[in-house]
């Protein structure tokens, strides 16, 4: 029979042995433990899943947020592009239109509108300084706007056509035949003392007439929409549509005389 060293089995077998009774001595509780403490582990996993679901949730959320303003951003920026293509596009039709016509033109843009319900004027950002007095017809590339009623040393007062102490000496294109063109604060002109017999129609093309003060003759005014009779019963008056949108203009030319 092999028998150890003291030394030997003082310093390895003792120690081995007792760590083999400490295992198969844990390993009778191995099972009462886990069956005790189970459903703690299982609150706690539960626990653990939940604080996991609320950080990625907050984390998508600030991750949306970002996505959101970047969306933002993107349509702020197209709307900018926007904007600006529709500028150039209008500057760029005035350009050709002050080139191409034989009147003595200065542009402008509108800085303001009347806020009141009993009258329809819009405010310029050039005034005497730029030449612009009192009197001055304002057109755009699609007609006649109306003229300037107030003149200070960089801004003016433009009085639209659509205004009810607006006249305009109008004319039917297409039979010559004469009238007087005055606004209603609307959407519509209203062309008056027209003769009983008068040739026009809806569709007809109103230009202003020689007679005008203010107006060199031809501007394009509008086109008609109805004929009605005047209570009188004398004379016929025609609801003439405007050709400029004055409502939302926003750059003008005023003809220097």
């Amino acid at each position: 029979m092999l028998k150890l060293p003291r030394k030997t089995v003082i310093n390895f077998v003792l120690p081995a042995l007792a760590v083999l009774l400490v295992f198969n001595f844990l390993s009778c509780f191995k099972n009462p433990v886990q069956k005790t403490f189970k459903p703690h582990l299982s609150l706690i996993g539960l626990v653990k899943r939940e604080l996991l679901g609320i950080v990625f949730y907050h984390r998508n959320m600030v991750l949306a947020d970002k996505l959101q303003t970047d969306v933002n951003l993107l349509r702020w920026r197209l709307f900018d592009f926007r904007e600006l293509s529709q500028e150039n596009a209008r500057l760029t039709n005035l350009l050709n239109f002050k080139q191409k016509s034989s009147l003595r033109l200065v542009a402008a843009k509108v800085i303001g509108r009347s806020i009141d319900s009993w009258s329809s004027s819009v405010i310029i950002d050039k005034g005497r300084y730029n030449g612009i007095k009192t009197g001055m017809a304002v057109v755009s590339p699609q007609g006649l706007v109306g003229s300037i009623v107030e003149s200070s040393e960089n801004t003016a007062k433009v009085l639209l056509i659509n205004d009810p102490n607006q006249g305009v000496s109008g004319i039917v294109q297409r039979t010559r035949q004469e009238g007087l063109v005055s606004g209603t604060l609307g959407t519509s002109l209203i062309m008056r003392y027209l003769l009983d017999d008068a040739a026009i129609m809806a569709g007809d093309i109103i230009v202003t007439s020689e007679l005008s003060q203010i107006y060199p003759k031809g501007l394009l005014v509008g086109r008609v929409v109805k004929i009605g009779r005047e209570f009188s019963g004398l004379n016929r008056y025609a609801l003439v549509k405007p050709v400029v949108d004055l409502a939302n203009i926003e750059e003008v030319l005023i003809i220097i005389p």
